[in-house]
C-alpha cells in the first residue's frame, strides 16, 4: 500500500495550480494526479445506477407496512362488521372494508417507518446511513488532487495543498499505479490530517 496525501478543490483551475505549485517543491508528475469526485449518489457503483441498494431511512418500511397491514385489516374488519349490522349492507362490504383498511395501513406503515425527513441530521457518516436525505455525505464533490508521497514528505505535501486552498485535506492508504490513485473509494469518508484539514485564514 502507498501512503497518499489529497485535497479537494472546487474547480479544475484551483487544482491544476496546486499540482502546479507541488511540481515546483519537488514532487515527481508520476506522483500527483487530479480527479473529479461527483455528488453522493452519482457514481454508478452499482450496476442499475446510484451508490447504494436502498436509502438508509427506508430500510425500516418493511416491517411498518407489515404492521399496519395487521392494523388496518383490523380496523377496516370492525368497521365493516359495524356496516354490516347497521345498515343491513351485504358481507361483501365487510370484506372490502378490511382489504381498503390493509391497504391504507401498509401505506401508513411504511411512511411512518420511512424516516429519513424526520431524523435530525447525522453528524457522521455510515455505511448504515449514507445514502439517506438526513446524512452528511462521506465525501464532498469536487476536484481532488492526490500526491504519491513517502512518509517524510507528507506533512510538505499537505501543507502545499492547504496552502494552495485545498479543503479537507486527508491522508490515505492505496494502491498507486500508473501515476493513479487506482483504488480511491468516493463513497468512503476522508481520514483528516487534523493539522492540514482546513486552509489558512
Amino acid at each position: 500500500m502507498s501512503l497518499i496525501i489529497a485535497g479537494r478543490f472546487q474547480t479544475f483551475p484551483k487544482a491544476e495550480a496546486a499540482a502546479q505549485r507541488l511540481f515546483e517543491g519537488g514532487f515527481l508528475e508520476e506522483d500527483v494526479t487530479l480527479f473529479y469526485v461527483a455528488p453522493s449518489g452519482q457514481h454508478a457503483r452499482l450496476a442499475t445506477g446510484g451508490d447504494h441498494d436502498a436509502d438508509a431511512g427506508a430500510k425500516d418500511a418493511s416491517k411498518g407496512a407489515g404492521l399496519g397491514v395487521t392494523i388496518g385489516a383490523v380496523i377496516g374488519a370492525i368497521v365493516g362488521a359495524a356496516v354490516f349490522i347497521l345498515f343491513k349492507a351485504p358481507w361483501l362490504a365487510a370484506v372490502l372494508a378490511a382489504g381498503a383498511g390493509a391497504y391504507v395501513g401498509s401505506l401508513a406503515g411504511a411512511m411512518a417507518r420511512s424516516q429519513s425527513g424526520k431524523r435530525a441530521a447525522v453528524d457522521s457518516t455510515s455505511t448504515d446511513n449514507h445514502g439517506s436525505a438526513n446524512a452528511l455525505d462521506a465525501r464532498q464533490s469536487g476536484v481532488v488532487v492526490a500526491v504519491h508521497v513517502g512518509a517524510q514528505l507528507q506533512a510538505q505535501a499537505a501543507a502545499i495543498l492547504r496552502d494552495a486552498g485545498g479543503m479537507e485535506v486527508e491522508r490515505a492508504s492505496g494502491q498507486w499505479r500508473n501515476g493513479r490513485w487506482a483504488d480511491f473509494d468516493p463513497v468512503k469518508p476522508p481520514e483528516p490530517v487534523r493539522e492540514f484539514a482546513e486552509p489558512r485564514a
